[in-house]
């Protein structure tokens, strides 16, 4: 890992402040400063900054944290990589990573870079094998320009030609392997991972190659064959071709099915295109796009499994703040094919006529029903009302319970009168739905309670842990005191469990238990937790007597002193997993006879 003293150092130099504020226009707001989260789509401010503690909460969405937390969420990145960002922008040198693990990491990305300049050679070769690899590319319609801005190349025939060049370069077996570059067999031989194929390489947001999709140059079977998971390469939260389309200054994005779509858009000059890498876009990836656009066009396969893929799509993107629109490709299968038919000014024509989501949605709607026959007219008429009881605006609701009339010949006044039903029993819905999760908000959502601790009891445990850990991440002076009484095992609650290890640990190691520190060490989750109860006790002085009441409050949660003291240490563990196993039994899928 990175050393502490190195990550302490670039928090010193991040004001979280400056930071936040060149993403979201922050306001003064007494000692704290707001604005719109950037992780939700609000309308009213719920993000605050806290330049006391140097951290950050959201209180619509509940994701906090410190500077390398926010970093890390808002340009999706890993820690250490959240940290190197950090750190060049404080102007720091790039920290030298002494673990395995970093190094590795590191070897990867040279692996990576060093196979797509192999692949290139292979591409730009003099053999007819190179020659051939050409012709494909050239008959997809690429220019040289095109080819050499995506880096795509050739990986030649053979098992073991991409693999012998790597190890020349001084790269192991097993780095290589873990690159995912070459593989293992059940026999246990060693060979290349792609052979025969033209690759096309795929980059992170920094600009380093993370891995590769290889194709054959024929029909034959896999026609595919992609890099697997790595170190550096999580396909859920890869974008291919987002290097490049982040610096456009246009909004709008065209997000595509394959890299080859991709490729032909931006060499007609539609530099936002982009395609989720893996089999079906994500919520990651969406979340990710929604950093750099303000608008998707949704440009898929025409066939069924492309239309599938747009109903899937739309559905994550209504969570999300992006405007969507869909593209209807008449003549071709795929964007690169009528770009090759029509040409570019057709294409866009195209693009500029998308229909929204709306739209689509009756259409396809439309489609399943034959609106001839009454019967057909009906139930076209119930699950489009369906859809328009939704997330729609007062204006479109209007507008499309109009279009509905004049389709199925039925009044306007009738469409909306069936629309204010389903619209009131929605709200109704909606309304229990919300009754139920202020259920299950605040502390006692944090714990769950065996039959043998009472809700209050519970409550006051669970609130007991947290303002505890809280109290020693503004008072770390507390920690030794604390540690004479209270043992991790104590804690009930896991995430407050490995939140008051993690910051023994550091007491232990002279070392501040920051958020920045601890971020290193506990999960994303458990650190917006710290946040949530940093953001909670900001004006609130947690005093000596506070500390000694939340240990008191703990220790009455075991059995009485007298009991307790005759447990030898193995019986008091046996005691307090007994009880972590009651709280786990209730969690979804737990058995009977527990409650909250």
């Amino acid at each position: 890992m990175i050393p502490q003293e190195y990550v302490q150092e670039v928090v010193r130099r991040t004001d979280i402040v400056d930071l936040i504020g060149s993403y979201v226009q922050l306001r003064h707001r007494g000692r704290t400063q707001t604005g719109l989260c950037p992780f939700h789509n609000e309308k009213t401010p719920s993000f605050v900054v806290y330049p006391e503690n140097q951290s950050f909460y959201c209180f619509g969405c509940g994701v906090g944290g410190d500077a390398i937390t926010f970093v890390r969420k808002i340009n999706n990145l890993d820690y250490v990589e959240a940290v190197k960002a950090l750190a060049g922008r404080a102007g720091m040198p790039m920290p030298e990573e002494d673990d395995k693990a970093g190094r590795l990491r590191s070897r990867i990305l040279n692996i990576n870079r060093d196979a797509a300049r192999f692949f290139y050679a292979q591409l730009t070769a003099s053999n007819a094998e190179a020659r051939r690899a050409r012709a494909y590319w050239k008959g997809r319609g690429l220019s040289d320009s095109t080819i050499r801005r995506f880096g795509l190349g050739y990986a030649p025939t053979g098992f073991h030609a991409c693999r012998e060049h790597l190890k020349s370069l001084g790269y192991t077996d097993e780095e290589l392997l873990a690159s995912g570059i070459i593989k293992r067999s059940q026999k246990g031989n060693l060979y290349d991972a792609f052979f025969g194929r033209v690759m096309t390489p795929i980059f992170d947001l920094r600009g380093n190659i993370i891995a590769f999709g290889g194709r054959v140059l024929d029909d034959s079977k896999p026609k595919y064959v992609n890099s697997p998971e790595t170190m550096v390469y999580k396909k859920s939260k890869a974008m291919f071709a987002l290097n490049i389309a982040k610096k456009s200054t246009s909004r709008r994005y065209i997000l595509c099915e394959g890299y080859m779509d991709v490729i032909s858009l931006h060499q007609a000059g539609f530099d936002t295109a982009v395609a989720a890498c893996g089999t079906a876009l994500t919520g990651e990836q969406v979340k990710l796009l929604s950093e750099y656009a303000d608008e998707v066009v949704l440009c898929y396969d025409s066939d069924e499994a492309g239309q599938k893929a747009t109903a899937r799509s739309l559905e994550l993107f209504s969570q999300s703040p992006i405007r969507v629109s869909v593209l209807n490709i008449p003549g071709a299968k795929d964007p690169d094919e009528y770009i090759k038919k029509y040409g570019r000014e057709r294409f866009e024509t195209l693009l500029n006529g998308t229909r929204n989501a709306i739209e689509y949605k009756l259409a396809r709607i439309k489609e399943k029903h034959d609106v001839a026959s009454p019967a057909g007219r009906l139930d076209y008429i119930k699950e489009a009302i369906g859809l328009l009881a939704g997330r729609v605006t007062p204006t479109e609701r209007d507008v499309y319970a109009g279009r509905l009339a004049e389709e199925t010949n039925v009044s306007k006044a009738a469409i909306l009168a069936q629309l204010d039903g389903a619209i009131a029993q929605a709200r109704r819905r909606a309304s229990r739905q919300r009754q139920e999760a202020l259920m299950h908000q605040g502390v006692a959502s944090q714990i769950k309670v065996p039959y043998t601790m009472g809700g209050s009891e519970a409550l006051g445990v669970a609130n007991a842990e947290q303002q505890l850990v809280c109290a020693l991440l503004k008072r770390p002076e507390l920690i030794a005191r604390v540690k004479q009484r209270i043992l991790p095992e104590r804690f009930l609650m896991e995430d407050m469990r490995n939140a008051y290890t993690a910051i023994c640990g550091c007491q232990a190691r002279g070392v501040p238990p920051e958020l920045g520190v601890l971020s290193g060490m506990l999960s994303e989750e458990e650190i917006s937790t710290l946040s949530q109860l940093l953001a909670r006790n900001y004006d609130i002085a947690l005093t000596d007597q506070d500390v000694e009441l939340y240990m008191d409050r703990m220790e009455r949660s075991l059995p009485r002193s007298r009991e307790a003291g005759k447990m030898s240490v193995q019986e008091l563990d046996d005691y307090l997993e007994t009880l972590r196993r009651k709280k786990g039994a209730e969690e979804p899928g737990g058995s009977p006879g527990t409650t909250r």
